[in-house]
């Protein structure tokens, strides 16, 4: 659900810097200010999603008893961001592990209480 919430905010911002772009090419420099909105609007949401995104990866690791500290596979040249997503797309240890009860256990009602 996170994924698919930064895809939808992220749509806005590229869908104005994709037009600036065609309209700057266009009509020689017309449309330099969707370029500046958009390109700012993709900045300030990287900045704000970067503290989220980690913790979400680390929950994520954390559901397949793996230390938090593997998100810094992320910064192997060339690999390590698909090496990182091929962790965050599977599935986790089912039942209780060391970093506690499994989320997703239908009689554990004391994850979310």
């Amino acid at each position: 659900m996170f994924f698919l919430l930064c895809v939808i905010v992220y749509t806005v911002p590229i869908v104005l810097f994709v037009i600036g772009d065609v309209m700057s090419a266009m009509h020689s420099g017309s449309g330099m200010a969707l370029l500046i909105i958009g390109g700012s609007l993709i900045g300030l949401f990287l900045l704000a999603a970067f503290i989220p995104t980690i913790a979400v990866q680390v929950r994520r690791f954390h559901d397949q008893d793996k230390s938090g500290w593997m998100v810094l596979l992320t910064f192997i040249p060339y690999l390590g961001g698909l090496i990182v997503m091929i962790f965050m797309c599977l599935e986790g240890t089912r039942g209780p592990n060391r970093f506690g009860p499994d989320p997703r256990d239908p009689y554990n009602a004391d994850v979310f209480g």
